[in-house]
């Protein structure tokens, strides 16, 4: 049986969205891997890291609910394999590729990196992969209870929040930031699920926003509600950044608000200048070009990214401010993009490895 789904028109702004996020990524990258700049050092890195991600996640979150899809057996299947090919095979292929280009010893670079949550960089397709599986297997369940509600989704949603939090309470749980013995290599490290605990409460919430549209947008639309946010932002990013008022395991309550409430801000903004980001602006079609190409940017960025440990050095040695840190890991950050881009179009030129690489028929 096909799935019933009828496509709507793409949000162009949330393309150009995905687009800005993955510059994001892309800079960060930058900064922190070829420039090795020192995220509490630098003047952008420790505020931007405090979204990029999440909003990723979020993008992600809101792109997998289908008001109409069929919920049956075979369709969950076909979802579910679909996404094991789309994830894992250009994950594989990618990862294998940069530790034969980017280290000397290949084989110690695979151990090293296998073990490690980062996988290296390429962490990121693999967590989505779980968070997609799980948010599946809840859908098909979600579909077989007679009536229809809110409370199944917001569980789930209060659940991963849970979670997450415990990755931020060291005395608590092994698995946690800060914990002071020498951890051995773990499980959730080797699967990338000490990642699914970190992200998942970002995509849930980007998932319920689009469930409940028509909703979310009478409160963005409020007079009250932007108001708020700018004041809980400022707060929680000043606390958690620079005032430290709360302290050990009550920091992550101004994370929390910081992350929750400058992904949003960015949603809105973008939702609300609409209008400058569609195919009629040229701010539009190159935001969005790279929001519809970033599975392939961020698997083949890595391989040009520069290695510039002296500009990282003079950041951390010299005063430096926001403006001037941020606009050169951008810089550069296109410049990775488009190399990245014209690698993607060369590879695409194979309808197999257009297909197996980058998930595209």
């Amino acid at each position: 049986m096909e799935t019933a789904v009828k496509k709507k028109p793409r949000l162009e702004w949330l393309d150009a969205m995905r687009g800005f996020t993955m510059i994001l990524v892309v800079a960060n990258h930058v900064s922190q891997t070829g420039f090795a700049q020192d995220v509490k050092l630098s003047s952008s890195l420790s505020f931007l890291i405090l979204f990029r991600m999440p909003l990723f996640f979020f993008i992600s979150g809101f792109l997998a609910y289908k008001a109409t899809q069929v919920w049956d057996l075979p369709n969950l299947c076909r979802l579910v394999g679909k996404k094991l090919r789309i994830q894992i095979i250009p994950t594989v292929v990618f990862f294998f590729f940069g530790m034969a280009v980017l280290y000397k010893d290949f084989f110690l670079a695979v151990e090293d990196k296998f073990h490690s949550p980062l996988k290296g960089g390429y962490w990121f397709t693999i967590a989505l992969l779980y968070m997609f599986i799980i948010y599946y297997l809840f859908a098909y369940l979600e579909s077989k209870l007679k009536w229809k509600s809110w409370i199944p989704v917001t569980l789930l949603f209060l659940v991963s929040l849970c979670v997450y939090e415990t990755c931020y309470l060291p005395n608590d749980f092994w698995w946690a930031f800060g914990y002071r013995k020498v951890k051995p290599t773990t499980f959730l490290d080797d699967s990338c699920l000490i990642q699914v605990m970190l992200y998942m409460p970002f995509f849930l919430y980007g998932n319920i926003v689009h469930r409940y549209w028509d909703r979310a947008q009478r409160v963005m639309d409020s007079k009250w509600f932007y108001p708020l946010l700018i004041a809980l932002v400022v707060f929680s990013a000043l606390d958690f950044l620079k005032w430290h008022n709360l302290r050990m395991t009550w920091t992550v309550i101004p994370l929390t608000l910081a992350r929750f409430t400058l992904l949003t801000i960015v949603f809105m903004y973008f939702r609300h200048y609409a209008k400058y980001f569609t195919q009629m602006t040229w701010v539009g079609r190159s935001l969005q070009y790279i929001g519809r190409r970033t599975l392939d940017i961020y698997l083949i960025h890595y391989i040009f990214l520069p290695n510039l440990p002296g500009v990282g050095t003079f950041f951390s040695t010299n005063q430096h401010n926001f403006a001037i840190d941020l606009t050169l890991a951008v810089v550069i950050a296109l410049l990775v993009i488009g190399f990245s881009c014209v690698t993607s179009n060369i590879l695409r030129v194979s309808p197999f490895l257009k297909k197996y690489l980058f998930g595209r028929s």
